[in-house]
């Protein structure tokens, strides 16, 4: 077998307990990062009750884990397409273990910025080595549902993390947190480390094939005995293997010709996430004060109105195998824009309560969407992990600029200017991915790769090029 054979029966599989083990051991390890991520708020607050911290450490604390996002995308997407993606995850894993350990018994705040910081390195890998190496394992046809569903079993981390800190730091403290969240994260490493295959893509891609076909085979032995039958393989048609194949793909090529358009249609669906995400809700306690309302109140409508998020992300993983992606993607963004500038202009609290609950369900589909599914099956093996990588640190430079933008924007002209500018920004991102967007539902890993615009073949012109 070939790595287009591999890839052929790997999308024929039927879903399995094989597929199961992988969603559970990515999934889980996403959760961890995810609540280590979403206590955060909490962790602060006690920071500040005891005189650890106040509003200049807090942002310190917040953005520096923001700059490690920033350089764990790439670092991630290099060790990815590099190592392998199980490696990589490993380390991912490693880092904010060790690092979360480490400010459990931080003995100053700056040691405590710095730790989280590093923390960030490798939650950031983890989110991009998370998502995309999962879309390599499960079928085409699936693959956007059940992309959703690891999504989901993620975004229950902000649930879970407010749960768990509510218990625990009143009785224990802050420290207590990242304890625990280090203990979690080093039960995944072992977990992962025993259990995780290798992508059987990445290994063909490498040029090991037998190490490939191996994993394959295991793979359906195991599900043949499972489901007692025995998997019969259609015959795809074959293209003609390519004289000129390159497997070492330059860093600039990333931003130029096909690669290029990829970068710019990933990034573009993840800033789109971020600016809204980063906008709606980190920042609905701060307007709901500013707009007259007390804090217990805002606190109160604000998790009244997160109810949407995990329901957005649920009925993500029902509909998003039923449109295409490119145009569902333009829709959901253009939603975005009008609700939120809908929601600017309520002033009685049922109507921010009723708009804001449909504007966070709505931002939680789209959040589904752009990360878990559509930014990272855009990407062929090869390049999957760098790509995914570049794309999300670029999200991730938006996430670290966002907050400076809303906070002179609601000081200086009020909320409504804050969802006006917003509306704007998302309205360009929802241009770029219509004029510019690649469609990729039902279709395997390498017809996406090989697709071509005008039946050019770019990709492979511009890398010949590169080399000649």
């Amino acid at each position: 077998m070939n790595e287009k054979e591999i890839g052929e029966k790997l999308d024929q599989l039927p879903i399995s307990r094989w597929h199961w083990k992988i969603f559970l051991l990515i999934g889980f390890g996403l959760q961890v990062n995810g609540f280590l991520n979403s206590s955060g708020n909490t962790i602060l607050a006690d920071l500040v009750n005891k005189g650890w911290s106040n509003n200049f450490y807090n942002a310190l604390f917040s953005s520096g884990m923001m700059v490690g996002f920033f350089g764990g995308s790439i670092i991630g997407g290099m060790l990815g397409d590099n190592i392998g993606r199980k490696k990589a995850y490993q380390i991912s894993l490693l880092t904010f273990a060790i690092f979360s350990l480490l400010s459990s018994l931080a003995f100053n705040i700056y040691f405590l910025i710095f730790c989280r910081a590093a923390m960030g390195l490798g939650m950031g890998a983890g989110i991009v080595i998370g998502y995309a190496s999962f879309t390599e394992f499960i079928p085409a046809k699936v693959r956007g549902t059940w992309s959703a569903r690891m999504s989901l079993l993620g975004n229950f981390s902000p649930l879970l993390a407010t749960l768990i800190s509510y218990l625990i730091i009143p009785n224990f403290g802050w420290r207590m947190i990242f304890l625990i969240s280090s203990l979690a994260s080093f039960t995944m490493l072992y977990l992962v480390s025993k259990y995780l295959i290798e992508s059987p893509r990445w290994y063909a891609q490498k040029g090991e094939l037998k190490k490939s076909q191996e994993i394959l085979r295991n793979a359906i032995q195991n599900i043949e005995k499972e489901q007692d039958t025995q998997i019969v393989f259609e015959q795809q048609a074959r293209c003609p293997k390519k004289e000129n194949e390159i497997k070492k793909i330059p860093f600039r090529l990333f931003f130029k010709g096909d690669l290029g358009r990829r970068t710019l249609v990933s990034a573009t669906v993840l800033i789109a996430m971020n600016i809204s995400l980063y906008t709606i809700t980190v920042w609905l306690p701060t307007i709901f004060v500013q707009s007259g309302i007390d804090i217990s109140k805002s606190l109160l409508m604000t998790t009244i109105m997160m109810i949407g998020a995990p329901l957005g992300v649920f009925v993500s993983s029902l509909i998003i195998d039923k449109f295409p992606r490119k145009w569902l993607g333009v829709v959901l963004i253009l939603l975005l824009s009008v609700l939120g500038y809908i929601y600017s202009l309520q002033r009685t609290e049922w109507r921010i309560v009723l708009i804001g609950g449909i504007l966070i369900f709505i931002l939680y589909i789209y959040n589904s969407f752009s990360s878990a599914v559509y930014a990272p099956e855009l990407w062929p093996t090869e390049t999957k992990m760098r790509g995914s990588g570049i794309s999300n640190a670029i999200g991730r430079i938006v996430a670290i600029c966002m907050p400076y933008l809303i906070a002179w924007l609601l000081t200086d002209f009020g909320v409504t200017a804050v969802f006006l500018v917003l509306g704007i920004l998302l309205s360009l991102c929802a241009l770029v991915l219509s004029v510019f967007g690649i469609e990729t539902r039902g279709k395997s890993v390498e017809e996406i790769a090989i697709e071509r615009e005008n039946s050019i073949d770019s990709f492979e012109n511009d890398l010949i090029e590169e080399v000649n």
